[in-house]
This record gives C-alpha cells, sequence and structure tokens, in this order.
C-alpha cells in the first residue's frame, strides 16, 4: 500500500491504518506473531462478556464509547481472519478435501450471544451522541450488523486454522454454513473506503472502521448458521479460508514444518565510561583552513498531515486520543511529509543551496548526505546527487548515518574534509519518514519529511570561522542504542519509538553538552563562558514537550530556544537546519547570531555545532514546492531507481 494518499476530498489517508496488513516474511514463529496480535488486538480490544459487563454498571457515557469498543471487538475476532487469509464463500461440493493451504475453521458458538447483542441493541438508544447524533446512528447500523449476527465464540481463534481434513475427522465438527449467499452481496470498494468523509475526524476513523468489518462478512448474515459438518450438503456454501499472499502460505509453511531457525541470545554488557573525556573541536585553533557556512537552504514536505490528520486514520491499534492531546504530549500540531523521493528532496535543496552560494558544480569538492532514512543503498544518495547536479568528479562524497545527530556529524566531516579540498562542501541533511511509519501511532504522531543542504566554504584569510565549536558523541547502555529501530519486525518492520529510553539518552547528552559548553570559554572572550555568549539555541526537533522539560531541569529557560516543530514534526537529521532557515525566515534571526545547535537520537547519538549565522546566507525561496513543478527537479531526475541500463550506460 501507499504510505498516503489524497482522497477524493484532498484529505491526506493512511490505508495501512484501516486496512490490517501484517508483513508475514518478518515473522519467524508463531510467538513472533503471537506477541504482534496480543499488542494490537488484544491489548486493545474488549471481550464481548466485557462489553456486557460495562453495560450493566452504565460505563458508557456516549453511543461513540459503546460503538467504539463493538469496533475493537469485531477487529479482535477478525485478528486472523483480516490479517493472513481471505474469506471466501464456496460451494461444499467445490471445497477440496486434501490439501494443506486451503482451511475452514472449527467453530465453537459464541457463549451468551443473545445476551450480549441484546443488552447492545437496548443500550444504544439510550446513551447520548458524543457529536452528530446522525452520523453515528448510520454507523451503528453497519457495526450492529456485523456484531449482532456473529455466530462465533473468538477467545480460543489461532493462527493456523484447521484444513478440510481436521474439519472432516470428526463428524461433529461445526463450521459456519451459509443459507443463502449471494455473490452480489454488497462490499465496499478501496475507494469507497479511503473517500469516506464526516466533520468529525472520531467518526470518519470509526466509519471507515465499519466499512472494513463489514467486508469480512460478505453474506447475508442472517441467513448464516453454525451446523456440524456432517450436516452440510453438497449445495450449500460454507467460508473457506486461503493464504492471502505468499508470504502468508511460507509462514504457514514454517510454522507447521517446525523448521523455524533458532536465534542466538545476547547479554547486555557492562557499561564502561571512556578512559578520559573527548575534547570539543575547537575550530579556530584545532584546523588550518576555517569554514564559512556560504549558503543554507529547505526542502519542506509539499503534504501537511495535521493532528485532525491523524484522528481521522486512526488505527485499530491505537489508543484514544485527541488532536488537543497529541498537541500537549509532543507540541506539535502538523507535520510535513513529501510526495517526492528522498533523493529528489534532497537534491531540491542542495541546488538551492548552490545557487544561493553562487557555486558552480566545477568548484564541488565534496557532497556529504546525512540520513537514517535511505531505503537505495547503491549508488548512494551522495553520489546520485553528485550526478545529479552535474559534477564529473568530488574528492568524496558518500552518505553518512547519524539519525539526529546527523548535523553535527556532517558539519564535523565538512570541517575536516575542507582541509584536503579547500573548496566548497555541500553537507545535505535530508529524511523522508513517511513511508516508513505504518500505524504505529507513535511515530506516526512525531516523524515528519524534509531536507536541508548546507554549503560549506573556506573563509576568507584572517576571518573568524563561523563554525566555532563540534562534538559528537555515540553509544550508551544497550537500551538506549536501540531506543529507536526501523526495520523493527516486531512492529511490522515499521520505525519504532521506545520514549522512556529516548527520553533518558537526550537528558543524559544535554547534560554533558552543557557541562561542555559551561566550561568552554566565549571565542570573542566578552562572556564568562561559552554557553553565556549563546544568543539562541537550535534544539533538535524531537519533541517540544521532551526537550522543554529537560532543557528547564537543565536550567535554560524556554525563550532561549527556538522551535519550528509545531509545523513541520521531527525531521531527524534535517530538524535543526530547517529550524535555523525557518528562524530567519520567521523573523527570530535578524542579525549575525551565535546559535548552539545540540542532536540526539537513534543508536544513542549526539552532537552540537556552535555557529554564527548570518541570515544573508539563508535561501528563502518557495522551500515547498509541489512535486508536479519542474524547475526545482529536472525531469532526469525524476526517474525511478530501476533506470533502462542502455539508457544509463548509452
Amino acid at each position: 500500500m501507499r504510505a498516503f494518499e489524497l482522497n477524493k476530498h484532498g484529505k491526506i489517508i493512511f490505508p495501512t491504518n484501516c486496512f490490517p496488513d501484517l508483513d508475514f516474511s518478518a515473522f519467524e514463529s508463531l510467538q513472533q506473531l503471537d506477541a504482534v496480535i496480543q499488542r494490537d488486538f488484544d491489548a486493545k480490544a474488549p471481550t464481548g462478556t466485557d462489553i456486557l459487563e460495562r453495560i450493566k454498571t452504565g460505563a458508557y457515557q456516549t453511543k461513540f464509547e459503546l460503538m467504539r469498543d463493538m469496533a475493537l471487538n469485531l477487529f479482535w475476532a477478525n485478528r486472523y481472519a483480516m490479517t493472513m487469509y481471505d474469506v471466501r464463500p464456496t460451494r461444499w461440493a467445490d471445497v477440496p478435501r486434501h490439501r494443506d493451504d486451503i482451511f475452514v475453521p472449527i467453530q465453537t458458538p459464541w457463549t451468551d450471544r443473545e445476551t450480549k447483542v441484546s443488552a447492545v441493541c437496548s443500550a444504544y438508544p439510550n446513551l447520548p451522541a458524543q457529536w452528530d447524533a446522525d452520523v453515528e446512528d448510520r454507523i451503528f447500523e453497519n457495526l450492529v450488523d456485523v456484531f449482532g449476527h456473529r455466530r462465533t465464540h473468538a477467545t480460543k481463534l489461532t493462527a493456523v486454522l484447521p484444513t478440510v481434513s481436521d474439519l472432516l475427522s470428526d463428524p461433529d465438527n461445526q463450521t459456519l454454513r451459509l443459507n443463502r449467499y449471494d455473490p452480489d452481496f454488497r462490499r465496499y470498494s478501496y475507494d469507497e473506503i479511503v473517500d469516506c468523509d464526516e466533520d468529525v475526524p472520531e467518526l470518519e476513523a470509526l466509519h471507515r472502521w465499519s466499512m472494513v468489518l463489514h467486508n469480512q462478512y460478505p453474506w447475508a448474515r442472517s441467513e448464516a448458521a453454525l451446523v456440524a459438518v456432517e450436516e452440510l450438503r453438497h449445495d450449500d456454501y460454507v467460508v473457506v479460508f486461503h493464504p492471502r499472499d505468499r508470504e502468508v502460505q511460507r509462514f504457514l509453511s514454517r510454522v507447521t514444518s517446525g523448521r523455524t531457525p533458532k536465534k542466538p541470545v545476547s547479554t547486555a554488557p557492562e557499561i564502561s565510561a571512556p578512559i578520559r573525556p573527548y575534547p570539543a573541536l575547537d575550530v579556530r585553533n584545532d584546523f588550518a583552513v576555517q569554514p564559512r557556512i556560504a549558503a543554507i537552504a529547505a526542502a519542506h514536505g509539499d503534504q501537511v498531515c495535521t493532528n485532525a490528520d491523524l484522528i481521522r486514520n486512526s488505527a485499530y491499534n491505537w489508543s484514544p486520543m485527541s488532536a488537543q492531546e497529541i498537541r500537549a504530549k509532543t507540541g506539535i500540531e502538523q507535520r510535513r511529509y513529501t510526495s517526492w523521493r528522498l533523493e529528489e528532496l534532497a537534491l531540491r535543496a542542495a541546488r538551492s543551496a548552490l545557487a544561493h552560494a553562487q557555486v558552480g558544480p566545477d568548484q564541488v569538492g565534496a557532497v556529504i548526505v546525512c540520513t537514517c532514512t535511505s531505503s537505495q543503498l547503491i549508488p548512494s544518495i551522495a553520489t546520485w546527487i553528485s550526478g545529479a547536479l552535474g559534477i564529473q568528479q568530488t574528492h568524496c562524497s558518500f552518505d553518512l548515518l547519524a539519525a539526529c545527530a546527523g548535523l553535527s556529524y556532517g558539519l564535523a566531516e565538512a570541517t575536516r574534509v575542507l582541509q584536503l579540498v579547500r573548496r566548497p562542501v555541500v553537507v545535505v541533511c535530508a529524511e523522508k519518514f513517511s513511508d516508513k511509519i505504518g500505524n504505529v501511532r507513535t511515530s506516526r504522531m512525531i516523524f515528519g519529511d524534509g531536507a536541508a543542504a548546507i554549503v560549506i566554504d573556506v573563509a576568507p584569510q584572517g576571518a573568524p570561522p563561523d563554525i566555532e565549536y563540534m562534538q559528537t558523541y555515540a553509544s550508551g547502555p544497550t537500551s538506549q542504542v536501540n531506543s529507536i529501530l526501523w526495520p523493527n519486525p516486531a512492529f511490522d518492520n515499521n520505525i519504532t519509538v521506545f520514549g522512556p529510553e529516548v527520553k533518558a539518552l537526550a537528558g543524559r547528552y544535554l547534560s554533558q553538552m552543557l557541562d561542555d559548553i559551561r566550561a568552554l570559554p566565549d571565542p570573542d572572550g566578552i562572556a564568562e563562558s561559552l554557553l553565556a555568549s549563546i544568543e539562541l539555541i537550535v534544539p533538535h526537533q524531537a519533541n517540544k514537550t521532551m526537550v522543554v522539560d529537560l532543557a528547564t531541569a537543565a536550567g535554560l529557560s524556554p525563550d532561549q530556544l527556538y522551535f519550528n516543530i509545531e509545523r513541520v514534526g521531527n525531521a531527524s537529521s534535517a530538524s535543526i537546519p530547517l529550524a535555523i532557515h525557518d528562524a530567519v525566515r520567521d523573523r527570530v534571526i535578524t542579525k549575525p547570531t551565535r546559535i548552539f545547535g545540540p542532536g540526539f537520537g537513534a543508536g544513542a547519538v549526539a552532537g552540537y555545532a556552535v555557529m554564527r549565522i548570518d541570515p544573508a546566507v539563508i535561501a528563502l525561496g518557495d522551500e515547498s514546492a509541489s512535486p508536479g513543478e519542474s524547475a526545482a527537479v529536472p525531469a532526469s531526475s525524476t526517474r525511478p531507481a530501476g533506470v533502462d541500463l542502455a539508457e544509463a550506460f548509452g
């Protein structure tokens, strides 16, 4: 599925949030699958008994609360059917009897079904609507038709279903018979589900859920019944389950054959502190060639995704949360996504920066791309950009993976390379998270897309450097090193954030960095320390609420910090240069300003740069052009990665 798309109403939609689509190539055992099912379905959903008890105790305050529980119960009841199998009504006479890749479940009647369904139908009319009575009644009609005609007990369902031979092994085994089957039974199309449109985001999400659940039972539900297999007649229709794709079929083969590989168990080593601290790079004194920032350009994502958009796309495995609660938790009101490829976004930023610096392709000595979201390894993005810029040769072009500390790592490498090439070095920080999130709520709330490029040139003889101090760090406890993972098999190979560990590493590094610059002198010899000389702090835009809390605990005032995370989200390596660009655009920086840019994140990496930013170096062009605009990226650069060989080498 696409990472996101715009429906006919112009709203951003995340298809994987409403169509459960697990990647079974990531699972080696039933235990791995069970852990995911437990987390995404079991832990979130009430049983029918739970719903009945909540009705009896008056726990439901609104119609929406009751319907949400009904929907979660139905997702839970279909946890294997909708993630692993295609459900196909089939005439009993046409069902193969001896194949091991076709399944007919042995069903157990739903305990106290009539009592539970009757309680729901009686409770709903007496509850007040939470937002819109007419819309909520329409959704309830759809949900109750499915919930009210569910026949089977779901508590003991298993991922590996019985084969037809298993079903036939005992004449008393029961399965679902469709007493009347209509092949033209109404189903909602993909477009109908994606184009669902309601004024209230929470109701739009629930309406979309109800349509997906309706499609799980494509028959007249009132005409279905559980019967013993010996009672089936040739012309009866039964519900047959087929593996939904080849990966599910391979998974079933692996787990039923017992050929799942055993993985080594590793233990976390004891953590040892370095034998002595690593000193910061004092650029003025440690390098012969002084760096000058010639240009900074930004390429924001072209698609805005608001908190309301997240709520209207609420996934079946998300806990309830409002747009306001997302803002309070993260400080983010919207994030920017891109329809471009990551390479194209990075190239846009690089072109803009070089144009602003008035540097031609024959002058560029090196291209360094800092990213942790590249899905293309060969060629590297840096070498691809070098070619797309028309550069015949650089001293070096390479990608650097330092995640949220990408800017400090990139500037440190650029300054070292500058000593050799003595000509402009292009540092591009670029990230595209939107296609690596799936339906992981924490990641979806936080991450955005974006790119920024910095041209580092040689400062005039005798002039002070624009980059004054730099430092980089890495490592720590394995829990912090693994605090952000991608790909993560446990979360369908999507990026995953473990918040407490991230906060721990961010707090550890922020405290260490502040101690560093408190101990360093003011380069101008005026303030009592380097920290006291800092005019603006532009931190990694990780999570505004978290960073402000950590900064306050470290003795900083929130008004010393600049954030643009409210509008762009967390763009990892690109976040600090994007924020510097926006601080100039927003006239927060109006004169040459000394800033402190601390970054920290995935892999327990961190680093900072103390820089002089002159507003004149910021390229304030159209940094959020749409993908259809040809001025920013030439047609040759928009070709897919798999270019025809004759064209590539002809």
